[in-house]
């Protein structure tokens, strides 16, 4: 009778496999080293080759690089803007009215893409961008933002001059879009109540101060330099509920400042300095591929008779 595998059996058992797979492979480096030796002229030469067309392919023209911003949707919900994002992406269904499309097809500027805003202080403002894709929806400290995204597209080194053009083309085609634009009045008209709202709040908090300062009958207090100070200044009543409502109009009032397109960017498409791909990434890429090729037929090379008394069957 089989008796169950406990949690030491499966680690013993995953501790096997490990070892056998990190034999398996040292053995087959050695053997690619030893091919390498023995054929060292073809393995040579391809590696050669992979390193002049990788020298190439990276010259400095050709250098691929992030642009990066931060838009503020005013009232469109994030599916709606990834719908009206959607055609960017894939570079099809594009209006061929639309700039940007030139840009998109001549590929000036190519994988578009967003990233989520996370605010980790809940304090509205952008903290972080989430790059990986890693922050889980029940995460409470880094929650991410409802009316921001991050937009992404790459560009080579010999076409940024076109950054400029081609962002004010990316922002029309968004904002020509049908269900961005319906959002948008109602969006700016709550923000306009909801400035007047603070307002009023903030007013009649400090109405009620007032009232309890200089009109409950507070004893009148002689300070140094001869003035006489009705109430009691260290009793802070409603103070800090004066400044949570200011704080909230000027927050509205910033945002009704940027509301002035249904899609707005809050800073200008900035190039990240270091390059997708560097000349050595490729370098190293293209060296390891081409030993990897030069082993593989160096194998075949070895095996020939093999293989030609196996087709003859």
């Amino acid at each position: 009778m089989d008796r169950e595998m406990n949690f030491w059996d499966l680690c013993v058992a995953l501790s096997r496999a490990l070892c056998r797979g990190c034999q398996w492979f040292w053995q087959v480096l050695l053997h690619m080293v030893r091919l390498t030796l023995r054929y060292w002229w073809l393995v040579i030469t391809l590696v050669v080759l992979a390193l002049g067309a990788a020298f190439y392919i990276a010259r400095f023209e050709n250098l691929t690089y992030k642009v990066n911003a931060v838009v503020m949707l005013n009232g469109a919900t994030i599916p709606q803007f990834e719908q009206a994002f959607a055609p960017l992406r894939s570079g099809i269904l594009l209006p061929d009215d639309a700039e940007i499309s030139q840009y998109v097809h001549k590929r000036i500027a190519g994988g578009f893409s967003t990233y989520r805003v996370i605010d980790c202080k809940n304090d509205g403002t952008a903290d972080m961008i989430d790059f990986k894709g890693s922050i889980s929806p029940t995460d409470t400290l880094r929650v991410p933002m409802q009316d921001r995204l991050c937009l992404q597209f790459r560009v080579k080194v010999r076409d940024m001059r076109f950054v400029p053009h081609i962002e004010q083309a990316l922002m029309d085609y968004l904002n020509s879009n049908i269900a961005l634009q319906q959002a948008y009045p109602s969006y700016v008209e709550d923000l306009r109540e909801e400035v007047a709202f603070h307002h009023r709040q903030a007013v009649k908090l400090d109405s009620l101060t007032s009232s309890y300062y200089f009109a409950a009958g507070q004893p009148a207090v002689s300070m140094q330099n001869g003035l006489n100070v009705t109430g009691e200044r260290r009793i802070r009543l409603f103070l800090n509920e004066i400044y949570k409502q200011q704080e909230h109009t000027r927050q509205a009032d910033y945002r009704i400042q940027l509301a002035t397109a249904p899609v707005v960017l809050e800073n200008h498409f900035a190039v990240d300095p270091k390059p997708l791909y560097s000349r050595r990434q490729c370098m190293m890429v293209f060296g390891l591929f081409a030993w990897v090729i030069g082993c593989a037929i160096a194998q075949l090379i070895e095996k020939r008779k093999a293989i030609c008394a196996w087709l003859k069957k």
